[in-house]
């Protein structure tokens, strides 16, 4: 078949690998660069060279096992990455940091602060009872919260910021997402435990790395910088036009995009594509790759991977920086940093480089959703891929392509199956 595939993120790219062999397919990506969220950026300072991430960094052996195997199948080097979470709390003082007592009471005065106190045994009681979350499927994040009578620093400063920075969404939205998907979430990923944690690593090199290893067999097959203005079933097959391009028919189209994108794209959506699509709404973020270590809590105890900054006001989105010298294991004198959606605190002097990323949010309705994904494969000609038929990670996106894949190549195989042997037939009939 001649197969159309939009989008070259992760699902797109795992899409292509395992089809370019069956198939004649077709990359179709609007960025300048392939990857998507996979986004390395090349730096140079004081005669040194850095590439360093901006959108997807980690990955784990627990949770992530399908894309761990293809990177092992493809020769993707990838080294161990230390995983800690801290806050910054403008509100009331707070700095902390959970990966060990000393960053935990970084501020020494928190040893005597019933407030903080009364944090940590929220924490430790909410890991005792998070799995009878499992059960409690119509309640959201906040509403658990308040029937089980968390305090307010438990939200705030651990519960409510790590949710926000895991999903880049603003904690009020992350407060309305389910708390069984959330607890089975924390569950799989070991943060319910000090330990039994996954070991979590980074591509060496910058997660760009495993796309180049992945696309070099159908490399000459992505076109970039070529965005797709309309897609439409047409009698002959599903046209595909590109802005200043021309329109092209292809037997079957691959949505390796956002729902939401996918749905701007297509003319005439089914009432399946309409109603499924359209549950998956998202939060666009911007990310700042800077030097500027303001952005980290005062107190060097308490600099993690991960540090959420809650700032006076109502924060209206995902506040976290990401130190990429602890994260890809950079050494050097300056501490590369990745902010989201604080840009106005950055000095402009240390600015290495902005981009925008767009994260899918879970609403109550996205586990019956999802629940339909089968009935958009290969759905007259059209399916769909993408990491918000999961959590919204990496793995997810790799799970989505390969049930589109799956799909696509068995149907192949069947189809050519029967003609193989209609042909025999034909041919045997010809001989006698």
């Amino acid at each position: 078949m001649r197969i159309a595939i939009i989008g070259s993120g992760i699902s797109g790219v795992v899409a292509a690998l395992k089809l370019h062999e069956q198939h004649e397919i077709t990359v179709f990506e609007a960025n300048d660069y392939i990857g998507g969220h996979t986004h390395t950026v090349d730096v140079s300072i004081e005669d040194r060279h850095y590439a360093i991430d901006t959108g997807f960094i980690v990955l784990n052996d627990r949770t992530y096992p399908n894309f761990q195997q293809l990177l092992d199948e493809h020769g993707v080097a990838y080294q161990p990455s230390p995983m800690s979470f801290s806050v910054k709390n403008d509100r009331n003082g707070w700095e902390y940091c959970g990966s060990n007592l000393n960053g935990l009471f970084a501020q020494r005065s928190n040893l005597l602060n019933p407030k903080f106190l009364g944090m940590i045994r929220d924490i430790l009681r909410f890991n005792k009872q998070a799995t009878g979350a499992l059960r409690e499927s119509e309640q959201t994040v906040g509403d658990y919260l308040k029937k089980h009578r968390f305090g307010h620093s438990f939200g705030e400063s651990y519960f409510l910021a790590m949710g926000a920075a895991i999903w880049s969404c603003p904690q009020d939205q992350f407060a309305e997402f389910p708390i069984r998907f959330i607890a089975k979430f924390f569950e799989n990923h070991g943060l319910l435990s000090i330990t039994n944690r996954p070991q979590w690593y980074v591509i060496r090199g910058g997660s760009r790395e495993y796309v180049k290893k992945f696309t070099a067999p159908f490399s000459d097959r992505v076109y970039l910088n070529s965005p797709v203005e309309r897609v439409h079933r047409v009698d002959q097959g599903i046209e595909v036009a590109v802005r200043g391009g021309d329109s092209q028919i292809f037997d079957h189209v691959i949505f390796a995009c956002h729902s939401d994108q996918a749905l701007r794209m297509l003319e005439n959506p089914t009432l399946i594509e309409s109603e499924v699509l359209s549950c998956f709404p998202y939060e666009q973020n911007s990310a700042v790759l800077h030097t500027d270590e303001t952005l980290l809590p005062k107190k060097r105890s308490a600099w993690a991977a991960w540090n959420y900054h809650i700032g006076e006001d109502q924060p209206r989105a995902s506040t976290v920086t990401y130190n990429m010298n602890i994260l890809q294991g950079i050494n050097s004198r300056r501490t590369f940093c990745v902010t989201l959606n604080e840009d106005d605190l950055i000095n402009p002097d240390r600015v290495l480089g902005q981009f925008n990323y767009a994260h899918p949010l879970f609403t109550m309705e996205r586990e019956s959703a999802q629940n339909r994904h089968r009935e958009l494969i290969d759905l007259d000609g059209v399916s769909y891929c993408g990491a918000y038929w999961g959590n919204g990670f990496h793995e997810d996106g790799v799970n989505s392509a390969l049930a589109v894949t799956q799909a696509l190549n068995s149907s192949e195989n069947e189809s050519g199956a029967t003609c193989t042997a209609a042909s025999m037939k034909a041919g045997s009939a010809i001989v006698e």
